[in-house]
């Protein structure tokens, strides 16, 4: 993939971008040297900001440490406006970024203006400088930086903000947050390649292009995304004789997240999430695809599956009291469901919480494609968002 730095040199009529975000850390308003809204600044001058929520709106779950904003899940970033002539972003890289054997691992990132993508970059040096706006005369102008990559495999942080302009401020909330658990499905694994033979590639895979993101745009909703290539309830993809014990999402979801790759002191699995901000209307569990290469069809590790899927509800459901809880599965397979299903009724019967549902995926069709890895093609993850989309819209309706 080639990187790309464009310029935009954009007219009045420009588009807008239909925001997608979530909350981040309280902590981050507390930031130092901010410029605030409360600024004047004349159409000239330069003025260089943090990524703090008083700056930005952060997208998925973030950290703001050392003057910088941490970026570890599919989708992580941040958001704001101004009107102004010209914006440079500053995006650091983690110890893959200067490491060539790590190519396919690196962080790739895509900055928006006005909803056109004019970055679309691997970072592979240790701070990239992206000039992603410039024109003649004042604009409004909405800029969106959002990790298109999954963390176990990379971190980025976003770093100085320069623009030329008025102050920058966060963009508004959207009145819907959904929150995505799942596995490479929900992160895009492989999107951006459509032949099944082909591996993993941090340069194709896009969570803008999976079903997840797609549906959070069909919704207009803000999103957060807790997803991890080749991971499950009870295990990880596995040859299906040994459980991969390690590589479970639950264990992850009360923290920033997981990565394999360094970024000085910024350990995501080490920090708590703070989830007394903003909370998701709904959270959608996608998980039971890498469980089930290690289930098969034998019915003690099936109830295994579904014993711990009925934990995780009960954790979900503890971190997020008011939120709708929709139970998926299918897209690569629906052997699972049923236990899907299960640990949905057994959850509901011990609790007496109705707000959990179920729904599951049509499974992929030869004749819509597959992506690397046999995984979803385009084609697919635009039918799975439509369906969870009328579900969610259901839901939201009773």
């Amino acid at each position: 993939m080639k990187k790309s730095r464009i310029i935009p040199i954009l007219g009045a009529a420009a588009l807008c971008l239909l925001t997608l975000t979530s909350c981040g850390d309280n902590a981050q308003a507390d930031a130092a040297e901010t410029t605030t809204a409360a600024e004047v600044h004349d159409m000239n001058t330069e003025t260089t900001y943090k990524a703090t929520a008083e700056n930005v709106k952060l997208l998925g779950r973030t950290y703001f440490n050392e003057d910088k904003l941490y970026c570890a899940l599919s989708g992580s970033g941040a958001e704001f406006s101004f009107t102004g002539t010209k914006c440079t972003v500053n995006v650091n890289g983690d110890s893959n970024a200067m490491n060539a054997s790590a190519a396919d691992n690196q962080a790739r990132v895509g900055i928006y203006v006005n909803g056109e993508r004019v970055i679309d970059d691997m970072v592979d040096n240790l701070r990239e400088s992206y000039d992603v706006f410039e024109s003649d005369t004042p604009q409004d102008v909405t800029v969106s930086i959002v990790k298109l990559s999954e963390s176990p495999m990379s971190t980025i942080s976003i770093g100085d903000i320069k623009v030329t302009g008025s102050v920058i401020k966060p963009t508004p909330d959207k009145d819907l947050f959904i929150e995505f658990v799942g596995d490479s499905i929900t992160c895009g694994y492989g999107a951006d390649d459509p032949v099944k033979e082909n591996h993993f590639s941090t340069k194709t895979e896009d969570v803008t292009k999976a079903y997840a993101y797609k549906t959070a745009q069909a919704l207009d909703a803000d999103y957060s995304m807790v997803s991890f290539s080749g991971y499950g309830i009870i295990s990880g993809y596995s040859d299906g004789n040994k459980k991969v014990s390690n590589q479970t999402v639950p264990q992850y979801y009360t923290k920033l997240g997981f990565s394999w790759s360094p970024n000085g002191s910024f350990v995501p699995a080490n920090i708590d999430w703070d989830f007394s901000g903003r909370q998701p209307d709904v959270v959608v569990i996608n998980l039971g695809t890498n469980d089930d290469s290690y289930t098969k069809s034998e019915t003690e590790r099936q109830e295994e599956y579904a014993a711990e899927y009925v934990n995780f509800i009960k954790t979900i459901r503890e971190k997020n009291p008011d939120a709708k809880i929709v139970c998926t599965l299918g897209v690569m397979g629906d052997r699972l469901f049923e236990y899907v299903q299960k640990a949905a009724d057994e959850y509901i019967a011990e609790t007496g919480d109705k707000n959990v549902y179920t729904m599951k995926f049509d499974v992929q069709s030869p004749d819509d494609g597959y992506s690397a890895d046999w995984h979803p093609s385009i084609t697919t993850h635009d039918k799975a968002a439509a369906k969870l989309a009328e579900e969610i819209k259901k839901i939201l309706a009773e």
